[in-house]
């Protein structure tokens, strides 16, 4: 076998090996299919409930969360070695937290593009206002420290939806976590689905193209009807 052939021979078998192994991405939609996206298979999925309670506030046995669990869907992944819902909020590895939320009347009234780019931290001045005049009166240390806007684009969507992409700094602790936020409202006003992605500063710089292939594959399905 010449040398050319035995190269050919060995590429087939690598490509042959590649697509028999692992798939490159895991695919995910939400629970009523209305919202798409995909991650690297080397991300771990997690179970978000974990980060719903913390977000809502809720205690896990209350009313309140049985209701925001019929109304929220969420799930998470984490490309750490030893993945953990905790990562959310600081880790050296890229972490992906995606939420859909059936909306209320009242919340329907309420929604904005601000109230889009706040759907899970605060991003806006307003927002971040109030957040430090209510840690103000608890007297502790708040949580998110020294922000920093990098970039805030308001979407172009089909079909009446609307969103926005923001990517901001915050200091937690004392590292500086980059987080890259979507946030759509769907045509009807009925959903925001958001996706929340972020690491520490170096490691978003390194990942960053990473980042952008994951964000961009975030989008609504077109259901039949």
């Amino acid at each position: 076998m010449t040398k050319t052939r035995a190269l050919i021979a060995l590429m087939v078998t690598v490509t042959l090996l590649s697509a028999c192994g692992q798939p490159e991405f895991t695919y995910v939609r939400d629970r009523d299919g209305t919202t798409y996206f995909k991650v690297p298979s080397s991300f771990k999925q997690l179970d978000a409930n974990p980060i719903e309670v913390y977000l809502s506030g809720d205690h896990p046995s209350s009313a309140a969360a049985a209701l925001r669990a019929q109304r929220v869907w969420s799930t998470a992944f984490d490309q750490s070695a030893d993945p953990s819902v905790d990562h959310l909020l600081g880790s050296k590895d890229p972490f992906v937290y995606a939420t859909v939320h059936q909306l209320t009347e009242e919340q329907r009234d309420a929604v904005s593009l601000n109230r889009l780019r706040d759907f899970v931290l605060p991003v806006t001045e307003q927002v971040r206002e109030i957040y430090a005049q209510q840690v103000a009166a608890t007297g502790e240390t708040p949580v998110f420290r020294n922000f920093e806007l990098l970039d805030d684009q308001v979407l172009s969507l089909d079909d009446g939806a609307k969103g926005v992409r923001v990517r901001f700094n915050y200091q937690i602790g004392a590292d500086v976590q980059t987080f890259d936020h979507t946030a759509i409202l769907d045509g009807k006003g009925d959903t925001v689905s958001v996706m929340l992605l972020g690491c520490q500063v170096t490691c978003y710089r390194r990942h960053a193209g990473e980042f952008d292939k994951i964000a961009s594959s975030f989008k609504l399905l077109r259901l039949p009807g």
